[in-house]
Order: structure tokens, then sequence, then C-alpha cells
């Protein structure tokens, strides 16, 4: 019992020992109840945490020395927590602050945190653990959840657009519905896949998407869930996911729940999007005095007297809401919980066109055993309910007559006017109707996803500087959709409309195990950190047969199901070394074994090494006051390919032939079994990689980034390829052929130029120079050889090239010849080997869709209870092949049948073409640009009614784009535009609460 003396002011306590009120100051403990005794050793403590520059600070960690209790402060720098003992002490932690251990005398604690003096104790989420960002020896970038951007967000990686340098993020289109294209370093392959891998809390995702949703698997991932990104970019930080990580790794953390006082948490946006700019097609009245002009008599005869803008007529203005709710606290007492619901719903810009989601997640976090033992369980599950636009709508609606109405009048193909025949059908050839391309069809899908893991950190008891981790993962998600068409669609009226339903079942299961020893030896002025680990991975895919009905229930054809799956089992180490917190050394090993594979190619191995030299912890300058950090870093490793090549493609396999593929035996007709093509010699993609970086850091890191150039060879391509006739059962084979290297350099820059009391401004930049080259292409080396042909068709030819010693995709084109004026000439390309023929020899390799550079710029502006942001993107070098304009502005595409006549270009009025240029480098334009990402201003309300603090907040999307593109928009993946779906202008305005 401790024999201290507590002042007492409740007269009624007193009097009930019997002491008089005026004589009784105090009172032994020893004389108290239990009841008060517990009370008095209990102590509510409340308070706000500021920064050394008075700005109030969030999710600042506030817990009990030596036990689990812990909260954290909310929005407006709040807090509140109990104390088990009166002599325990609160420890205030927060990235870039410096802790403070304060022992409570009063109830009242007010607390002000000090930049640390370096922002290089920052944990960094890496492959299998985190370190401290001074111990990095690798390229890796992190955006924590306070740098994402703003606004109405549909996809995780959309939060990290502009934010890191290296790292290229491009929305597929304008459709809700449509993902996005990420790229780290450009990606290291040709055929196989470019996409970075992606690990969410320690699971690696399957590549690709699902049936029913057009979007990636991370369109099923709530943002708002998300509590850093981050990116691991040279072989360094890579190399221990080996075989899956030649094209850089994405790890996604979500956020984790905390002790104390259960926390609620609100927001809401809500929007409203505007469809940014279609192709440059005559308006109505342009295009009544052009038919009239230079029109036949038969044309002049279909030219209607109605005025329809039909872009205008396909398109909305779309409405979006995105709402979350969140709480945290503890469960059970002693468990640190966070649970999350989220809803989103965003319309289409083009009509009919929506995508709903529905998201729920919990976590949970105990610490047992004096914190030895961890546990994480995480829980996140989605459902994407989809309605898809017929996106040939946009082309129809670029096309059609616009002196025709919309509707005919009469009832037949639903009401709306078509082009007829002397049948009265649908004339074969023209452009259907755009309003009935997307009021008659119905598509619609629903996608269910469920991720879950459990991990256990377990310190042994005998040896703390040894951790053992176990992780259990699955990802399940099941796709379904149908698609009905009337027998009244005029797309459908000669086979009695259609109707078919889909379904697809994904299944991702994970073991990894590993032993990570850390400690630091003060004698040697060393730290050791080794892991060893074991993983096991299962994908599944399994897609029953579909069966193709028309609108009244009759069968007309089937399509064949599959049951495809893969494994993974690897073994890999890793060994960081640091001496004297100057001199850092990482060694890293995997060895992988896949199933897509055969036994005599199935297991790679993939090593990397990296040195880092912190210069300014040297004694001629740790003591400088301008150099807060300067590292040099250096790097060598090798990383592994397998994704993007389907399952089997080593095994003989059969397949089930399709509906026009039969043989006739009798009076019936039999599908029957054929061979598909296959490589017994498939093996791994190998990409060997070297980086260099420089760290910096000046005027207590207020200024610092970083400067990294990287080199890359990507051999053993695998690639679709021609094969010698006879030599397997398709002209084309999926084989390792060539090699491609590719170089870049990176710069980013983080700077506060003020830090006030009550302001601070701080300007991010970031530029990114990439440059790729094929060196090999070939079964067979030919001088003569012109390459393989890939991407986009365009009149039966693919438009770009894969040749030795260019940059891959290049636009394979003639060069247009102009008259004096300035105007190409119809016909006219020049003689480039000059043998007086124009023909197929002439055409050349002209640019390619790839950025030479790419630039982000971000900066936020906090003043007292103010904040307003901005983030800005470029591409410098990238072209564009307008295929719009070239298919739409020559005369001869004004009327492909004789019962219609359509609309064109207004760039005819330029050209005069009759004919299509197909492959003239005229319409390879420059693709570069400036784009305003998002500009946004908040303001933080404080308590409201002493229930919650209320943040307000107005954001614009996608401000403005500065092109000399003539199309819409020349942020194209693959460099080609064909009535591209538009993106939006998006207006927000947003409500946050915490309570």
């Amino acid at each position: 019992m401790i024999r201290s003396k507590i002042k007492v002011s409740l007269v009624g306590l007193v009097l009930l020992y019997g002491e008089s009120p005026l004589q009784a100051t105090s009172i032994s403990v020893d004389k108290l109840p239990a009841e008060l005794y517990v009370l008095q050793q209990q102590k509510e403590i409340r308070g706000v945490v500021r920064n050394d520059s008075g700005e109030l600070l969030s999710n600042v960690t506030v817990s009990v020395g030596g036990t689990n209790i812990k909260t954290a402060t909310n929005s407006d720098g709040t807090y509140k927590i109990n104390l088990p003992n009166v002599n325990s002490a609160l420890q205030f932690t927060m990235l870039g602050y410096e802790t403070r251990i304060i022992n409570p005398s009063s109830a009242v604690l007010d607390v002000v945190l000090v930049s640390a003096s370096t922002a290089l104790e920052e944990l960094v989420v890496v492959g299998y653990g985190s370190t401290t960002k001074k111990d990095l020896t690798g390229s890796v970038n992190t955006v924590s959840s306070k740098d994402f951007n703003n606004g109405l967000v549909g996809s995780p990686e959309q939060l990290i657009s502009g934010k890191a340098a290296g790292v290229q993020i491009t929305s597929n289109s304008g459709s809700p519905t449509a993902g996005s294209t990420i790229r780290i370093r450009g990606g290291a392959s040709l055929s196989a896949s470019n996409d970075p891998l992606i690990v969410l809390d320690g699971v690696p995702l399957e590549a690709g998407g699902i049936s029913g949703n057009s979007n990636s698997f991370l369109s099923l991932i709530n943002p708002n869930d998300i509590e850093s990104m981050t990116i691991l970019k040279d072989a360094s930080a890579t190399a221990i996911y080996g075989s899956r990580a030649s094209n850089g790794v994405l790890l996604i953390t979500t956020k984790k729940g905390s002790s104390g006082a259960l926390k609620v948490s609100f927001s809401s946006t809500l929007s409203s999007q505007h469809a940014l700019g279609v192709a440059d097609m005559m308006n109505p009245e342009e295009y009544r005095s052009l038919i009239q002009r230079e029109g036949n008599a038969a044309q002049q005869a279909l030219i209607g007297t109605a005025t329809t803008n039909w872009l205008d007529e396909v398109f909305q203005k779309a409405l979006g809401t995105d709402n979350n709710i969140g709480l945290s606290g503890n469960f059970l007492k002693n468990v640190p919980f966070r649970a999350s619901v989220g809803y989103y719903n965003q319309e289409g810009t083009l009509k009919t066109d929506k995508t709903e989601r529905i998201t729920g997640a919990l976590t949970l976090n105990p610490s047992f055993l004096q914190n030895h033992l961890t546990l994480n369980v995480n829980l996140k599950g989605a459902r994407n309910n989809n309605i898809f636009a017929n996106n040939d709508a946009i082309w129809s609606a670029l096309a059609f007559n616009p002196t025709q109405p919309i509707y005919s009048g009469v009832d037949l193909y639903g009401g709306y006017y078509e082009s007829l025949d002397n049948a009265g059908l649908p004339a074969t050839g023209a452009n259907i109707n755009p309003l009935g391309l997307l009021f008659q069809e119905n598509h619609k899908s629903n996608v269910n996803r469920l991720i879950g893991n459990f991990d256990a950190d377990y310190k042994f008891h005998f040896m703390p500087s040894l951790k053992a981790h176990v992780t259990l993962g699955y990802d399940y998600a099941q796709g379904k959709g149908s698609n009905f068409i009337p027998e009244t669609a005029a797309t459908a009226f000669l086979y009695g409309g259609e109707s078919d339903e889909y379904e697809q079942t994904l299944k991702n299961k994970l073991f990894t195990g590993y032993l990570n020893y850390n400690k630091y030896y003060p004698d040697a002025k060393s730290t050791v950190d080794l892991t060893v680990g074991h993983d096991y991975q299962y994908w599944s895919s399994t897609r029953p047969e579909i069966t193709y009905y028309n609108a009244k229930g009759d069968v007309r054809s089937t399509g064949v199901g599959s049951d495809e799956r893969h494994t993974l089992m690897s073994l890999y180490a890793r060994l960081n070394y640091n001496y004297d917190s100057r001199y850092l050394f990482t060694a890293t090993v995997r060895r992988d074994g896949t199933s897509r594979f055969s036994k005599d190619n199935r297991w790679g191995t993939f090593p990397s090494f990296a040195l880092g030299w912190r210069i300014s912890e040297e004694s001629f300058l740790k003591e400088s006051t301008i150099l807060s950090d300067l590292k040099l870093r250096a790097s060598y490793g090798e990383t592994g390919q397998q994704e993007g090549i389907g399952n089997y493609g080593y095994l003989p396999v059969y397949k089930l032939s399709t509906e026009a593929s039969q043989y006739r035996f009798g009076d019936q007709y039999h599908k029957f079994y054929r061979p598909s093509v296959y490589n017994q010699d498939l093996r791994w993609e190998s990409t060997k990689a070297f980086n260099y970086g420089v760290d910096f850091g000046f005027l207590n890191n207020r200024i610092s980034g970083s400067v990294e150039y990287y080199t890359r060879k990507t051999n053993d391509l695998i690639a679709n390829v021609p094969v010698a006739a006879g030599t397997n059962f398709d002209q084309n084979a999926t084989i390792n052929v060539g090699n491609v290297e590719s170089s870049g350099f990176e710069f980013q820059l983080l700077t506060t130029p003020i830090k006030k009391e009550n302001f601070q401004w701080d300007v991010n930049f970031n530029a990114t120079n990439q440059n790729m080259k094929v060196t090999n292409i070939a079964l067979v080396q030919n001088a003569d050889a012109i390459g393989s042909f890939v991407g986009p068709i365009v009149s039966g030819r693919n438009l770009q090239i894969l040749t030795s010693g260019y940059e891959p995709y290049m636009y394979y084109v003639y060069k247009q010849v102009y008259d004096q004026a300035g105007r190409p000439i119809e016909g006219m390309y020049a003689d480039l080997n000059n043998d007086g023929v124009i023909n197929e020899s002439d055409l050349y390799r002209y640019q390619s869709p790839a950025p030479e550079w790419i630039f982000g710029f971000n900066t936020q502006v906090n003043y007292k209870k103010w904040v307003a942001a901005t983030t800005l993107r470029a591409n410098v070098g990238n072209y564009v092949f307008n295929n719009t304009k070239m298919d739409l502005s020559a005369w001869e595409t004004m009327q492909y049948v004789s019962p219609a006549i359509n609309n064109l270009h207004r760039d005819y009025l330029n050209t005069g073409f009759q004919t299509r240029q197909y492959y003239s480098d005229y319409y390879v334009e420059n693709g570069s640009f400036l784009r305003m990402e998002n500009i946004s201003l908040g303001y933080n309300l404080g308590r409201v009614a002493k229930v919650a603090n209320l943040r307000l907040g107005a954001i614009v999307q996608n401000v403005f784009l500065i092109s000399r593109y003539s199309g819409i928009d020349p942020e194209l993946s693959n460099g080609f535009d064909s009535s591209f779906y538009p993106r939006s202008r998006t207006y927000s305005v947003s409500l946050n609460l915490d309570f």
C-alpha cells in the first residue's frame, strides 16, 4: 500500500469519516476503501498536441509506458487516455517528430512535438519487413495518406498519380468502370506483362482482373482504407519478390486499429462530372452546307430536316458520391481494432454507364506476452455492381448523320431512326443509331471479392532479436454478368436478339513464413538484419461453359469453359548490414519455382546486391548545419518474369473447336478437339539491372530528395512471334526470343520554402527520363528483316513495329509530302530509298507512344485552418496516332452504303482528302501535354457543438489540359486514339467528421 497523502475536496467524503471539514485537509490512502483507491490510481488525461510551428497534429500515437494502452489524436489534435497508475508516463510519437515521454502532473496535458532533426528515422515498408529511410540501399518511394490526391477516387492507384518519379499512371478511359495502366520505369518486357506486382498487406495479388469488372483488381479496394503506398523500383528493392518483380512492386498498407476510447470518422464526397472534349466533327449546319455543295444528287437526297448534335445526346453530366464511416478503438479492452464501411457510386458521362461499390473492412491487431506476440487480422470485402454502356455509341455519335432525328416516329427498331435498305431493314454497313446502341442493350455484372490475411509476429523470449513471422492469406473473387439485346434492336434483328450469362471464380492462397534476426552490436558499431523465408502461393481460375441464346431463349451457340491454375514456390534470404550508420550493405537471393514451365526450366534464381555510403555521417560533415543528409547508393540485381503467358504454354493441350469449325459425320456436324500451339522450351524471362542513386537533404531536411540513374537489360524475352511453317500448330508461338535494353534518370525534390507558426508551404517536384531499345527480336538474325508488327490494326496491318536497334512500338508509316502552302498532298509520300517508286519499301519508323520525359509537381499551403493543394503532371515526347481523324476526314467515309451518309471530321476542310491515308505520318502527332490533375481547398471548422470536428473541402479534378495535339486527349498508354471515351472534369465537395 502506498502511504501517500492526497488532497480531497469532497466534503461528503470527509464527513463520511467523521472529521470536521475545517480540520481535515488530507486523508491517508490506507483509510480509503478499495474502490476509491482504484479511482485514485486511474486518472484520465486529456489535451492537445501541436508541432513546433503551432499546428494541430492528428494521428499522433499516445501510449502508456509499459502497457498496451494507446490512442491517437483526432484531426483537431485532441486526445483522451486513462492512466492505470499515477506514476505512469505518457509517450507521444509521430513520424518526423522527436518522441516525448512525460509524467503528467495534472489532468490536462498539452504537448508540443519538435520536428526531428531529420526525417530519416521514418519507417519504410519493404518486402517482408520494414526499415528506416536512412538505411535504405534501394530505390524506394513512399506516399502516405496525407499526401494522397484529393477528390472522388475510384481506384487506389489514382491516389499517387504524379507523386513519385519513375511511376506513370494512366487512366484507360473516362468510364467509371475503366481501370488504369501502371508503369514503373516503363516496364521491362515487350509481349509479357509490364504490370507491377501489387502486394496488399503482405499478400501478392494476381495480375489482371476478373470477368464482369473491366477495371483492375485494385478497383475493388476502398481507397479510404489505405494508409500508405510504397513503390519499389530497382532490383535491390524488388529482388526479394524474384520472379514477379521485373516491372517493380507496389506495396499497399491499409489502416490499422488503435487503442483507447472509441473514435468514429465519417467522410462524404459529392461530385459532378463533365466530359472534356470530343473529336472535332462538323456541326449540322456545316455538314448540310458541305453535302449540298460537294455531294451528288443521291447524297443530297439523304440530308434530313433535323438538327441533331449526337455527341450531346450520348453524353451527360454524371453524378457521383463516395461515403465512408470508420470506427477504431479497443475491442474487449485490449484488442485494438478498426472497422469501416464504404459506399461509392459513379455514373459515367456516357449514358447508361455506371458503377457501384460497397466495401467493408475489419482489422484487429492485439499484442500478447508483453508485446512479444503481435497478431494482425485483416478482412476486406467488396461488391461491385456495374452497368456497361456500349462504347461503340461514341464512334456512332461521331459519324452519324447530324441532319437526321433521334426517333423515327414509327414503332420499329425501338422507335429509333435507322438507315434502312429497300427491304426496310437496317442497312448493312451503316452506322447504328447511337441512342439505340445505349438504351436497347443491357450489359451488367456484379463482382464479389473477399481478401483476408492473418499475420503473427513472435519475438522469442530467450532471444528478442530473433522474430518469427507467419502470414496466411486468401483472396477470393467471383464475377457474374449478363448481356441482353432485344430482337427489336437494329444490331440484332437478323438473329432475333442476344442473351447470355457468364461467370468466373478466382482463388489465391498464400503461405509466408520467415525468420528475422535484427541486432545492434555496440562494440562493433554494427547492425545485422537477416531474413530467411519460404513462400507458397496457389492461384486458380474457373469459367463454366457459356451458352448463347437469342432473345426468345433459343440456343445459338456455346462457348468452352476453362479450369486453369498455377503455383509458385519460393525460398529467399536477405542480409542488411549497417556499420556505424555510415556504411550499408544489402544482399538478397530468391529461388522461385513455377508450374508454368516444364521441370527442366521450372526454377529460377534471382540475386541482388546493394551498397550505401552515408557521407553525412562522416566526421568531416556530421556537424554541418547546412547538410542534413547525403547518401550514395549503388545496386545490381536480377529479377524474373512469368506473367502474361498463360498457364499451360509448355504443355500439348487440346481444345474443343468453335461453332464455326465442325466436322460432318453423316447428316450431323460435330465439334472436335484440336491441338493448341505449345513450346516445351518456354523458360524465365530475366532482367538484369544496375541502379545508382544519391539521397540528399539540406537545412534540417527543408530541402531533400534523390537522383537516380538506372540501366536494365531483359534477356530471353517472352514474345509471341512468327515461327517456321510446319514447326507448330499455329503461325505464331510464344517463345523466348530477343533482348531489350532500357535506361533512365529520375529526380525527386521535396521542399518546404516557408515554415512558420501559422503558415507552411510545401513544394514537391519529380522528373523522369526513360529510354528503351530493342536489341534483338528475331529467332534468326537477318539484316534485311524489318521486324515484327505489333499494336493496333489499321486496314489489315498492325500500325507499330518492333525492330532491333530501335525503340519498341514505333509507328511504321509513310513520310507525308506537303505543298508550298503546307497542305498535305493526297497519296504523295517521300521516296526514302530513292528508287523512283513509292511502295512499302518507303515505310519508315517514326516516333513512339512512350514519353521521353515525365514530370510531376505538387504543392500545398497550410494557413491557420485553411489548406490548399494542387497536383500537375506533364509528358514530353510522346506521340499519338489520331485514328479518329484519319478514319473520318476523307470524303469516301461520308458514304459506305447507298441508304446512309455519315458526318465528317472537320480536318477534311484542311486536306480535302478523297480517300483515307492509312499510314501517313500526318496523323502521328506530338502528344506532349501539361495537365492539372486536381486543385483543392479545405477548411477545418474545429469542434462543432462540442460533438465532432468538422472539415469541409472543395475539389476540382482534371482542371485543364494544355497540348498541341488536335484530338481530345493525348494521354493514351498505347498511343492510338480511336473514338476515345473522354476523361471528365470533376467538381466535388467533401465533408469530414471526427467524433
